[in-house]
This record gives C-alpha cells, structure tokens and sequence, in this order.
C-alpha cells in the first residue's frame, strides 16, 4: 500500500508566509502550490523551495481550488496546509505513523492552533478548531460553500487535543488583515444565505452579532483569554453584523420604518439572554471579572 504524502498548499499573494509552511512539509514526498497568479513572488519562492507550482483561476474562498489542487497530486495520503499555518515535528511523525499503519482510515481531523494578535486562543470556538486535512486521496471533496467541512467517504479519527499535535495556525496578525478578510467572506455568506432564499429581516441586525458574541465570549468562555478573548468576540459579531447589512444592500436598501416598541421588546430580550450569561458564566477567578462587570453596570 502507497504510504506516500503529498502536501497541497492553494496561495494568493503569500509571499511573506509561503517559506514557513513549506519548510515544516519538507519531508513530504511531493509538495504542491496551486497559486492564484500571485501578484508578488509567491510563486517563485515555493519554486525555488522545491514545491511543484501549478496556476488555477483565483477564487474569493480557497475551498473551490482545492479540488483542482488535489487532483494533480501523485500520491495515496493527502495533506492539506494553508500558507499561513506549519507542521511541527511530533505531528509530522504521527501523519506518517497513520499512512504507514492504519489501513482502516480514510481521513484525519487535526487540531489547529490559531495565534491571533500574538496569542494562541484557547476559548471562544478558536481551539480545538478541528479540521479534516489529513487523507487517503478520492475520499475526501470540498463543495462550493464557504467555511464548510468537506464530503467524506468511510472512516475518520481525530487527533488527540494536545499542542504538538496541532497544526500551528498564524491567524490574523492584526486588525487591518481581520478587516481585509472580512469583507471578502461576508460577501461571499451574504450570497450563499441569499441563495439559501433568505429574506432580510430587521431583528436579525441584532439577534445575529449579539447570539455571535454571547456563543463566542460566554458559552465558549471567550471571557478565559482576556482582552484578546473580548474582542475577537466582537470582531467576529461585527462580522455576522455586516452580513446582514450586506443582504439588505443586495435588496437595494430598502427603505423599512422602524417600529420603537418592538426594537424595545428586542432590546428587553436580549438584556435577558446577556443577563443570564453574566450570573451562569463561571468569572469569580478571571482576572477581566472586574472589567465584564464594568459593562454590565452600564449596560
């Protein structure tokens, strides 16, 4: 049985990342960058780093590339990696461990690390941020949706949750490159929701972001990672903000009265759900108590 691992990393202008992920899959038996005709020297850095360069069409999402990518790879076991992310040694063994000696696998989940703003985010849905990456080639297929798990065929495991056994993922570095990426995937969500059939609701500016926030900074405990925790809370319901905007902007603005007793209704409902959240959110030994108790006097 064909042990060999090729390694596929999809590229668009990563020039300054492209050398870090493909030094920790050197290893591998085949390294392929499928680049998006980079604009900088994406391409030429990973050709001179031994990886095999192929050109696709440039896609708004990676996730409609990386079929194509996979369809040029010579080998069994597949490893998909990001330009923003590496492999660290201890993972590099046991990816090789599974291809050697598990016969009954199809596929792998593998835990990401995701270092944001300098931290390594533990909480608020960042960890263990599993992800199907790791599989025999034929079994596995993205579809044409953004930030979806990919179609599956026989049997999968998971990757235990320890460090060294995650991919290490250099995410967003600062506020410029969450907002760059920002824009591009809400337009492409407000899309697939407007296919989906969905009509623009006014309640769903706030029931959205706030059901966003509440998930990522009290139910996961995004509360646990501090200050890094509370905004990226925020980013993110920012984020689920503008998809709303956005569909309402697809539906040339329309012009809608707002109803004030109905805005309070809402109002009330949601100080309930932050209400609950504050008294069953375990924050007696969280250093940022202090400050979620500031908000909430003011709220």
């Amino acid at each position: 049985m064909d042990s060999k691992i090729s390694v596929v990393i999809n590229t668009l202008n990563e020039e300054k990342t492209i050398k870090r992920a493909i030094e920790s899959v050197r290893w591998a038996s085949e390294i392929i960058v499928c680049d998006m005709y980079s604009e900088d020297e994406t391409a030429l850095i990973a050709g001179k780093l031994g990886a095999k360069v192929i050109s696709c069409d440039r896609e708004d999402y990676v996730e409609l590339a990386r079929n194509f990518a996979i369809s040029k790879t010579s080998n069994n076991w597949i490893l998909i990696l990001d330009p923003d992310e590496e492999i660290g040694d201890r993972l590099a063994e046991r990816l090789k461990e599974i291809a050697v000696n598990m016969q009954e696998v199809n596929y792998v989940r593998i835990p990401r690390k995701n270092i944001i703003f300098g931290k390594w985010m533990k909480t608020a849905m960042w960890w263990p941020d599993y992800n199907i990456r790791f599989f025999r080639k034929g079994v596995v297929k993205w579809g044409d949706r953004i930030h979806r798990p990919p179609q599956t065929q026989g049997v999968g495991i998971d990757l235990g949750l320890e460090e060294d056994l995650a991919i290490i993922h250099h995410h967003y570095e600062n506020i410029s490159e969450f907002l760059t990426r920002m824009i591009r995937y809400t337009k492409v969500q407000a899309e697939e929701l407007k296919k989906d059939g969905y009509k623009f609701d006014l309640k769903d500016l706030v029931k959205k972001p706030l059901g966003e926030f509440l998930g990522r900074f009290f139910a996961n405990r995004g509360f646990e990672d501090g200050l890094h925790g509370f905004a990226l809370s925020l980013l993110q319901s920012f984020s689920h903000l503008i998809v709303y905007l956005r569909i309402w902007e697809m539906e040339k603005f329309e012009q809608k009265d707002i109803n004030l007793n109905e805005l309070k209704v809402l109002s009330k409902k949601s100080e309930k759900e932050i209400d609950y959240w504050f008294k069953h959110s375990n924050l007696s030994k969280n250093p940022f108590k202090r400050f979620i108790q500031k908000v909430k006097n003011r709220i």
